[in-house]
């Protein structure tokens, strides 16, 4: 989208955004700097001083979208052409100098009725924090405008991706998946201290733990659901765990049946890569009932266990259990639940510690197009 350059004076040029954002028609967009009073634009005139906005509420807040109203005096309405709404990420309230010349902070729209919402993937990203101030505006005969004080500053942060967004992401990794291969255990690999102190001080368990930030930035499961991370990617031409690890040289092995059967809920939580041609798709084994399968069944897209294109669980003619994963994309397999070492074994793998590897509070790649979606990444 090409946004029209402004010079001092702001036209009515055609939204460059106009369908793009309910309710909110756009005749402008420019970045602004705002320092609390008047507007500093040369082409903006003073006259009978228009009522600043009092009291502004924000609401039906989502990953890319808000609604915003605030109290006007009825006797100023006729007045009032335009608002200005000023927008900024937290972190950058008092100065634009390192944004990005095309991300928009000033929106200049029509004054439609209230509450109206504010909505475009270019200029919101989920779960981050914004500031937001609003003028009033009247348009004048030579296409000037005069305006109000600027309102109080008001903080918001954006929320989560929904189960549509995350949808939309699983539909992404289903194209990329692959074929499926078989394997028959889960495993975890981690320094020798990791084992010892779960022995010695954990009852001989490993316990859930609250998942980093890495993948996509909205992801629902960051920083709040607990689990413990297991892999099950195999090397096709021998069907076994590869010997090289980015995250210890002894590895936890347990058998696959001892952590995803019939009696466990399976859930798509993410789909990102770091810059590089690996991709990672993030699952949740959770055990029906668990405070984890209600955290998940409330976010995350439930996968069918035995017809998915991630990870399936299925009984074989002979009654077991038999378990396949896909092979073109690294699973992350969170589990919510405690697991005791005695229903596995630990030993020392005989491979590297690949370090370049890890995805811990890995940054999703926000130019690629195979695993992202447009609200942000």
């Amino acid at each position: 989208m090409e946004v029209p350059s402004l010079g001092h004076n702001i036209g009515s040029p055609t939204s460059p955004c106009e369908g793009m954002i309910k309710n909110l028609s756009l005749e402008a967009i420019q970045l602004c700097e705002r320092d609390g009073s008047k507007s500093q634009d040369s082409g903006i005139a003073e006259m009978e001083e228009l009522p600043v906005p009092q009291n502004i509420k924000i609401n039906n807040i989502t990953c890319d979208s808000f609604k915003i109203c605030w109290d006007m005096d009825p006797k100023s309405r006729d007045r009032i052409t335009h608002y200005f709404i000023d927008l900024n990420k937290k972190e950058n309230k008092n100065s634009n100098k390192f944004k990005h010349k095309d991300v928009p902070t000033k929106l200049v729209a029509k004054a439609v009725p209230l509450p109206m919402t504010v909505r475009g993937h270019w200029f919101l990203s989920p779960r981050t924090e914004y500031t937001v101030a609003v003028q009033t505006a009247s348009k004048q005969s030579d296409g000037d405008y005069a305006v109000s004080e600027w309102s109080q500053i008001i903080e918001f942060c954006t929320a989560d991706y929904s189960t549509v967004h995350l949808t939309q992401l699983l539909e992404k990794a289903e194209v990329i998946a692959g074929r499926m291969l078989t394997f028959s255990v889960f495993y975890r690999n981690q320094h020798k201290e990791y084992f010892d102190h779960a022995r010695e001080l954990q009852s001989g368990r490993m316990l859930p733990s609250v998942k980093d930030n890495s993948g996509s930035h909205g992801s629902p499961i960051s920083g709040k659901l607990e689990g413990i991370f297991f892999c099950c990617n195999t090397e096709f031409n021998t069907g076994k765990p590869a010997q090289d690890s980015p995250y210890g040289r002894y590895r936890f092995q347990i058998a696959a049946e001892a952590l995803f059967n019939p009696d466990t809920s399976l859930y798509f939580g993410d789909f990102y890569c770091m810059y590089t041609a690996y991709h990672y798709v993030i699952l949740v084994l959770a055990p029906r009932g668990s405070p984890g399968d209600d955290f998940c069944k409330q976010r995350l897209p439930a996968l069918d266990l035995a017809d998915n294109r991630f990870l399936t669980c299925r009984q074989g003619e002979d009654g077991r259990l038999e378990f396949q994963h896909a092979q073109d994309v690294i699973l992350e397999v969170i589990f919510t639940e405690p697991v005791g070492l005695a229903q596995g074994t630990v030993a020392e793998i005989s491979g590297h510690q690949l370090m370049s590897l890890s995805t811990v509070n890995a940054k999703k790649d926000p130019s690629c197009k195979t695993c992202n979606i447009s609200v942000g990444r």
